[in-house]
């Protein structure tokens, strides 16, 4: 530890109070009396969210050591996930705002700068402390008598505030640098699905619309996979699930392996290699393709494979069409169901698909492909930029609690 540091823990440092308690039925939908609850701290910024503000009615008496204060840090001390449980915002002005039960308000002492114990409790240290309190047990409650033995270094104050300066002038600078790279990303997913929808709105001359169950293949059904895939089976059977369609193209690694017996009377969705693999329950749209190792492979009822007669529809450019806003606009307007969501197979067949001549459908594949690739690589770019922003954010909050900056 730096020279002139102290390190004292958290319950020295600062006060503790625990938030307002009310009854359901004093909710109303518009008061003089706002209480912040968990969903008014951003997870991933630490900052205020107050885009949704909870009333009760104005007949509760709310004490002032309810309410936050400016210069103090509210706290979620409950919460039914752990990676909400102890996350931490900066009260930058006097809200007048309740703070809710679930909720908790630390008032630093005179000796530590506030926005010095704030940036401290957003850094690795801090997550780590919080994450060992919970680790191994269903504890989805924090107690501030386990809380204050959090360990503070504590420079001299107009340390702390040169600690602050810089590291609220470098998270200003990263927080910019950030929006651009995910804005630069959505930038180029919106690109790509631009392209893909002109293509199918667009048409030229020769194209044609006809309902998918007359442009698959005479061994395509269109129907669901094994309703009970069973048991892990070592070497058995490889089995690909709706939690499988993550990427375009699904192989054998990592899918799960059951009897081969218990897929014996579902030869209907035998895999050829090269299928492509509808979600019709839970996301139902999501669109993958079957590698070729994976034929003999089979399904769970969650994915309808599909394979396009050749002589009408090349697969490579099926793909395009089952993942345009044409088709799944179709597969929305049919999906059913509030916990889990799903379409009808007779509702599937009838679905309208709009194709071009075979000559074009190659040039038109090549094309789409192309754009996709370099999609995802500008998408995979902006993704390690984020990361790398990230990776700079912690580095810095641990050079500055460690007397490094």
């Amino acid at each position: 530890m730096k020279a002139g540091w102290a390190i004292k823990p958290l319950g020295e440092i600062c006060d503790f109070q625990r938030g307002l308690t009310y009854a359901k039925t004093d909710e109303v939908e518009v008061s003089n009396n706002i209480v912040l609850r968990a969903n008014n701290i951003d997870l991933s910024t630490n900052l205020l969210d107050l885009s949704e503000l909870k009333y009760i009615s104005d007949s509760v008496a709310v004490p002032a050591s309810k309410k936050v204060k400016k210069d103090s840090l509210l706290i979620c001390t409950a919460s039914g996930s752990k990676s909400h449980l102890g996350k931490i915002a900066f009260i930058d002005d006097d809200y007048d705002f309740a703070f809710g039960g679930f909720m908790g308000m630390l008032t630093p002492s005179a000796d530590v700068f506030p926005r010095y114990l704030f940036h401290l409790m957003t850094s690795g240290d801090y997550k780590d402390f919080i994450g060992a309190l919970s680790d191994g047990a269903n504890i989805n409650n924090l107690k501030f008598s386990d809380l204050q033995h959090f360990r503070v270094p504590i420079p001299p104050l107009p340390e702390q505030r040169r600690i602050v300066a810089i590291l609220d002038a470098a998270f200003d600078g990263i927080a910019t640098a950030k929006a651009n790279a995910e804005q630069n990303l959505q930038n180029a997913r919106a690109l790509f699905e631009s392209h893909l929808q002109k293509v199918f709105t667009e048409r030229g001359g020769g194209w044609v619309e006809r309902s998918l169950e007359t442009v698959v293949s005479p061994g395509c059904s269109l129907s669901y996979g094994i309703v009970q895939p069973g048991d892990d089976r070592p070497n058995g059977l490889p089995i690909v699930r709706p939690t499988d369609l993550t990427a375009k193209l699904i192989t054998i690694d990592g899918l799960k392996r059951i009897d081969p017996k218990l897929a014996d009377s579902y030869k209907r969705t035998t895999l050829q290699g090269g299928d492509l693999l509808l979600c019709v329950r839970g996301s139902t749209g999501v669109i993958s393709v079957a590698a070729p190792e994976l034929a003999g492979a089979n399904v769970t009822r969650g994915i309808v494979p599909i394979t396009f007669e050749p002589s009408i529809l090349r697969q490579d450019f099926g793909y395009f069409l089952m993942t345009s806003e044409m088709v799944q606009s179709q597969i929305r307007a049919k999906t059913y169901g509030t916990a889990l969501m799903q379409i009808n197979i007779g509702d599937l067949r009838k679905i309208v698909v709009a194709i071009p001549p075979l000559e074009m459908q190659e040039v038109m594949a090549a094309e789409l492909d192309r754009m996709r690739s370099e999609t995802q690589r500008l998408e995979s770019l902006y993704r390690q930029k984020l990361a790398a922003l990230d990776a700079l954010k912690k580095s810095l909050l641990h050079q500055a609690f460690s007397g490094q900056l």
